[in-house]
């Protein structure tokens, strides 16, 4: 018997191979083409037992073509000549009739990228079913054992993106993935947590699934407590669902025309400008982009072409700079920045247990779940707790409480932390737990 194996389909020579290709057919003014390919596997587990498991492989070539300042876009997800050179031939047909882009902006050109190599790790890209369904089973295993219904996923990717255009930019990286993530129910308690990166062998599955199923346990019988303002402990992967809010906001061109709370409006309520450069946020908030992290370690340029290279965010509670479009670097005589992901908050060398040590009372949260906005302009948001939520009282879990929605101005959040414990990976996020003060519950809840 062979068992099968999860491996990259294309290398990046012939990526690039495809994407000179592409360049080569091309009759228009100006041609940019982008190439994503992935191998994705995904288990799918509940009542402690193995309910789905999904393979899938991806590609896709998409060409853009430009006559003047008229530009359209064709894909194809075939890899021979001919469906190529179609679909170059479509995008410039396409092209020839788009309306003229009032926000054109000229072909990137070639851009000199880190050369560090994104990380790829061999096991995660090869590992195998079986190994994939031994992982699960110790899982499910430790759930019966502690007579909890344990659901969850287990997933792996491998990805290579690859781009080009007539003006000489050229780029292509691959990277690998591993995410896993549990829930553990037990009457009317839950708990869950998620855990990525980018080697399997990094993912703490054992160690995050006996937390998980010991919360759960704790969580049960939760009692009611008044809604209001009160300090809470965020749990890293609560925070992170969260701080990408604040940062996805730093948008420059919302800031200049009055659509953020980054705007600097006059007394009429003109827009005048922005925020860069104010004391917005405590001290100890210190954000970066940085896709080199250690935790981390993903691609070298973004999908446009922009670099994806260090970049200081919010410093000492300040924020840096704002996201710029090349249209809007354009417009205002700035440097384009490229997306503000991946995202890095600076933690300490405390855990969150150091941080509920040195609280009096307060609440602490597991998950922040379905988060929806309240006031763009402001960034007021929505959302409720969930999956293990849990007064403290004189520096300890006094007992669970039911799940409370929150509404909550997230500038003045970020301007309430006072404490941060160790950062880790959430996702595609590395951020801290955060000991938050006056943070605005709005009422109960009857989610578990």
């Amino acid at each position: 018997m062979t068992l099968a194996t999860l491996s990259t389909s294309i290398a990046q020579e012939e990526a690039l191979t495809f994407i000179e290709m592409a360049i080569a057919q091309s009759q228009a003014d100006g041609i940019f083409v982008s190439l994503s390919a992935s191998e994705t596997a995904l288990s799918r587990f509940s009542e402690n037992q193995i309910s789905q498991n999904v393979r899938k492989n991806t590609f896709s070539l998409t060409v853009t073509s430009y006559f003047g300042k008229r530009s359209a876009s064709a894909s194809t997800t075939e890899l021979d000549r001919e469906a190529i050179a179609q679909t170059v031939k479509r995008s410039e047909e396409l092209a020839k009739i788009a309306p003229v882009d009032p926000e054109w902006v000229e072909l990137l050109p070639q851009q000199t990228y880190s050369d560090r190599t994104p990380a790829f790790d061999e096991a995660t890209a090869s590992l195998s079913p079986l190994k994939k369904g031994e992982i699960i089973q110790q899982v499910c295993s430790l759930s019966k054992a502690a007579g909890v219904n344990g659901s969850g996923t287990l997933s792996f990717k491998v990805a290579l993106n690859a781009i080009g255009n007539s003006a000489g930019l050229r780029g292509c990286d691959r990277t690998t993935e591993a995410d896993f993530s549990f829930t553990a129910r037990v009457d009317n308690g839950s708990s869950w947590n998620r855990c990525t990166a980018w080697s399997i062998d990094h993912l703490p599955i054992t160690e995050m699934t006996q937390k998980v199923i010991d919360r759960a346990i704790a969580s049960r019988n939760p009692q009611t407590i008044a809604p209001g303002d009160y300090t809470v402990i965020f749990e890293p992967a609560a925070f992170a669902s969260l701080l990408p809010w604040v940062i996805w906001n730093l948008d420059a061109r919302a800031a200049d025309e009055g659509r953020s709370f980054m705007s600097r409006n006059d007394d009429s309520g003109h827009p005048i400008g922005n925020k860069v450069g104010e004391q917005l946020f405590n001290p100890i908030v210190r954000v970066r982009r940085s896709a080199a992290h250690p935790l981390l370690q993903g691609g070298r340029f973004f999908g446009s072409g922009l670099s994806n290279n260090e970049l200081d965010i919010i410093k000492d509670g300040i924020p840096k700079t704002l996201s710029y479009s090349r249209y809007w670097a354009k417009e205002r005589g700035k440097e384009p920045t490229g997306a503000m992901y991946p995202i890095v908050m600076t933690g300490s060398d405390k855990t969150v247990a150091d941080l509920i040590a040195s609280t009096e009372r307060g609440i602490l949260v597991s998950r922040a779940w379905y988060v929806r906005y309240v006031n763009p302009r402001t960034l007021e948001v929505t959302g409720m707790t969930r999956d293990g939520t849990f007064l403290i009282e004189n520096g300890k879990i006094s007992h669970p409480i039911k799940n409370l929605r929150f509404n909550q101005c997230l500038p003045e959040m970020l301007n309430n932390v006072v404490a941060l414990s160790q950062a880790k990976r959430c996702g595609g996020s590395v951020v801290p737990g955060c000991k938050v003060e006056k943070f605005r519950f709005s009422s109960i809840t009857d989610s578990i």
